[in-house]
């Protein structure tokens, strides 16, 4: 599936895209704040290209043929997970030269209604951690509102607090 909004193309990652997706996810200012570890070394990015983001619903987010960024949707098929049947997660990261540009939002926008409009999806739900101020603004210009504070634990075992917000249809 590829989606097109009028700034940028949503297309499955690519294993060619292991570079440039390393170029920007070994920075410590991007995976940390969103609970992951820096990429270490183009295989490493490769990896992710051919694990988690060859999930369903994960898409490059690619401006002027560059991949500049990840936006997706977790859906637990089985509904076996506390948003419940009919839910799914957004995920979404933009690497720091493209940052504000509102090209979170507009990725998000485009999966969103995907989610809502071909996937059957009824609620949506997204997190953030409490210090990323612009993670919350692009919630909050989608229209999230706040759903709970959680208590959380990142990848360093280092205990983290995050607000979920949640979407619905």
């Amino acid at each position: 599936m590829i989606l097109k909004t009028p700034n940028l193309t949503l297309r499955p990652w690519r294993e060619e895209d292991a570079e440039c997706l390393y170029y920007f996810a070994k920075s410590p200012n991007i995976g940390p704040i969103a609970g992951w570890p820096p990429h270490e070394s183009v295989e490493d990015s490769l990896n992710i290209i051919r694990t988690v983001f060859a999930k369903k619903e994960t898409y490059a987010i690619i401006r002027d043929d560059i991949p500049i960024g990840c936006v997706g949707l977790l859906i637990h098929p089985d509904g076996n997970h506390w948003w419940g049947e009919g839910s799914a997660e957004l995920g979404y990261w933009i690497g720091e030269k493209y940052q504000g540009n509102g090209y979170a939002t507009e990725a998000s926008k485009a999966l969103i209604k995907r989610a809502f409009d071909d996937l059957g999806i009824e609620q949506i739900y997204a997190s953030y951690r409490v210090e990323n101020t612009p993670s919350k603004k692009v919630l909050e210009k989608l229209g999230f509102s706040y759903h709970a504070q959680l208590n959380n634990v990142d990848y360093l075992n280092r205990p983290f607090r995050e607000i979920a917000m949640k979407l619905e249809k």
